[in-house]
């Protein structure tokens, strides 16, 4: 016992001694920076869902059903997994959708109790039309400020 407390105590003076480097006051301009840029561009993106009559959730569900997915349709669990939400919200969200016209639910062949998501047609201009708006904005702004400040977070740290 009289051991392991001295190596706990060994571990705890190691550990001390590696002290973070302190913070500039360019690198907190850089994170304020950063998360500007962020929210500029989800503030850009939810006004454009809108413009398409989607809220800004049902418009990342598409994304995530057409996009996000590893080999293999999508799944509710998928969806609940990209957007971070639990299973029954997921469920809720998918019938607000199909509802919509924009998903449809197509039985797994191999397993009846797993139920695969497919965009539809409209679902699928509607996502296209999106993701078009989105890859523009970023292009065109948030690209080069993103650009600029990744790298300025690069050369903080080098000091």
């Amino acid at each position: 016992m009289l051991q392991a407390k001295k190596v706990r105590r060994s571990k705890a003076v190691t550990s001390d001694r590696r002290k973070p480097s302190a913070m500039r006051d360019s690198d907190y301009a850089a994170l304020a920076q950063f998360r500007y840029q962020i929210r500029s561009f989800l503030a850009f993106s939810e006004r454009a869902a809108g413009e398409q009559g989607l809220t800004p959730t049902q418009h990342q569900a598409l994304l995530g059903i057409k996009g996000f997915v590893r080999p293999g349709p999508a799944s509710v669990g998928d969806v609940a997994r990209f957007l971070l939400i639990r299973h029954h919200s997921a469920v809720e969200l998918i019938d607000r959708l199909a509802k919509l016209g924009l998903v449809s639910r197509v039985a797994d062949p191999d397993d009846a109790r797993r139920v695969h998501l497919k965009l539809t047609k409209k679902g699928e201009q509607k996502l296209q039309a999106l993701s078009r708006k989105n890859l523009e904005e970023l292009r065109r702004a948030a690209s080069p400020a993103l650009s600029r400040l990744l790298k300025s977070f690069g050369e903080s740290g080098e000091a």
